[in-house]
């Protein structure tokens, strides 16, 4: 499929929303603002984004919580709303990866696709139907199968997704292997990924280095290169497009991302390649066989570079707050990990319970409970949140650790 000229249609439809708002703007910001902001968030950042209350000190990081991109898809769900308020409203997936914004979002009566046995239920889907796409994106059959439904569609992507899609879209055209730096399964790089024609996702830096060692080194004999090509294919058997041919496909590629992983590394992954191609086919040629955009999300990069200032301080313990499924959630902890701060992944206020426990997910690992997570004494709590998490959700958790640390002090108060 062309997928440059169905975008360009899809946008001259008079069924597809995007960048035209609906009219409601003023009284869905004042309506967000309830449900979103907070006072509390707001008086910390005006004391230098830190707090003290009896034992315990606050250091918020600079920048953290809803991005722009976010703010734009609720805003544009809730305005869909109120536009159609007698139609069936569908969202593809999740909008953002919140749980307490989706659950607000169904109290509105607005539908979620179901998955079935790992495949999205469209058949609920009828014409008339107005259908949200989240700001993660849909993939173009989603898009198309939606269009030929007859559906009203409003959509949320996020622009620095849509800027990847472009990006990808001009590697298809000079036949260049997309390689995405990105977790194959998620939403996004699913979105990213329909929009390629060869692609390859690679998850993390030694994947990186992996493909940059089969594009130099496939192998000295036909046997040697049968089996690097066999365990190739097998590695990135659920990460590449449909009959990829490493041995071709990686004569010339282009980095891509998706947009909530760590900047740094996907800096690092195009400088490994390009270093790669730049050995193997020498620097007059290198354009022919190597393509770099920068893709990389303002929102999520201003988040980790605050992040790295705040661990520089003297914390006890850090506090991530977002969803479990967040990925640029999930990269803030890492950086608190790697500082050797004890760090808590938490997705709201309700995962702090009684008697000093806290139910958090680890990195890599299942959601677990940990006790006496919070020191006797005074202590420094560094707290950030993910760009899908709102400033009353993380207002709330810092209200409960205050609450917690005085039961610690008066057992009875809890």
């Amino acid at each position: 499929m062309d997928t440059r000229a169905f975008r360009r249609s899809l946008n001259q439809s008079d069924h597809y929303y995007r960048n035209q708002g609906f009219g409601e703007k003023e009284q869905v910001a004042a309506q967000m603002s309830d449900e979103y902001q907070s006072d509390l968030i707001q008086t910390i950042r005006d004391q230098g984004s830190s707090y003290t209350q009896g034992d315990v000190t606050i250091k918020l990081a600079k920048d953290f919580g809803f991005c722009w991109g976010v703010e734009r898809a609720i805003a544009m769900a809730y305005e869909a709303r109120q536009h159609f308020p007698n139609q069936r409203i569908w969202i593809t997936n999740e909008i953002i990866h919140n749980p307490g914004v989706n659950q607000r979002l169904q109290e509105m009566n607005v539908q979620f696709i179901q998955v079935m046995n790992g495949i999205k239920d469209f058949s609920v889907v009828e014409q008339g139907d107005v259908v949200i796409l989240p700001a993660f994106g849909a993939s173009v059959e989603e898009m198309k199968l939606l269009t030929d439904k007859g559906c009203t569609i409003v959509d949320t992507t996020c622009p620095w997704v849509s800027k990847v899609w472009t990006t990808v879209e001009k590697h298809k055209k000079k036949d260049f292997t997309s390689i995405i730096h990105g977790k194959s399964k998620h939403e996004e790089t699913v979105a990213t990924k329909s929009f390629a024609d060869k692609y390859l996702v690679v998850l993390n830096l030694d994947e990186a280095r992996y493909v940059a060692d089969y594009i130099l080194n496939g192998g000295d004999s036909p046997e040697e290169r049968l089996r690097k090509r066999n365990e190739f294919l097998t590695k990135f058997s659920n990460a590449s497009s449909a009959g990829f041919d490493p041995d071709k496909d990686l004569e010339a590629v282009g980095i891509a991302n998706q947009t909530t992983m760590l900047k740094g590394e996907t800096e690092q992954i195009g400088k490994l390649l390009e270093r790669t191609m730049l050995k193997k086919y020498g620097p007059q040629d290198v354009n022919e066989h190597f393509s770099s955009f920068n893709t990389i999300c303002d929102a999520t990069q201003e988040r980790q570079d605050a992040m790295f200032e705040l661990v520089d301080m003297n914390m006890d313990l850090m506090v991530v707050i977002g969803g479990f499924n967040s990925s640029n959630t999930t990269h803030l902890q890492e950086i608190a990990i790697e500082r050797g701060i004890p760090s808590y992944h938490i997705d709201g206020p309700q995962r702090l319970g009684p008697n000093n426990q806290i139910e958090h997910k680890p990195l890599h690992a299942d959601i677990t409970v940990s006790t006496n997570w919070l020191p006797t004494g005074k202590i420094v709590i560094g707290i950030t949140s993910g760009a899908s998490t709102p400033d009353k959700s993380v207002a709330q958790v810092i209200q409960r650790i205050f609450q917690l640390k005085q039961a610690l002090l008066t057992p009875a108060a809890v």
